[in-house]
């Protein structure tokens, strides 16, 4: 597997919000300025907040889906002031 070319992953399934932002807040600052995260998720709520978390970092939200419940956000890290 290529890093350069596949996503770090963030599997957050089975938790319930605050816990899949907060853990995608540590992640994105573990990562490189235009690396790729993926997140998963089975919180409905975090298709509100993760494109709220996106928008208010200035992250690019690149995708997300839905299939059998588990939800797929695949996020581009910015540089943003607000980021850190």
């Amino acid at each position: 597997m290529n890093d350069a070319i596949s996503p770090r992953q963030l599997d957050t399934r089975g938790l319930m919000c605050p816990e899949p932002v907060m853990l995608l807040h540590n992640a994105v600052r573990d990562i490189d300025n235009g690396e790729l995260l993926e997140v998963l998720a089975t919180d409905p709520s975090t298709q509100r907040d993760i494109p709220r978390f996106c928008s208010f970092l200035g992250h690019e939200l690149v995708e997300t889906s839905e299939e059998e419940g588990i939800f797929r956000y695949l996020i581009r890290k910015q540089t943003s002031a607000l980021s850190g």
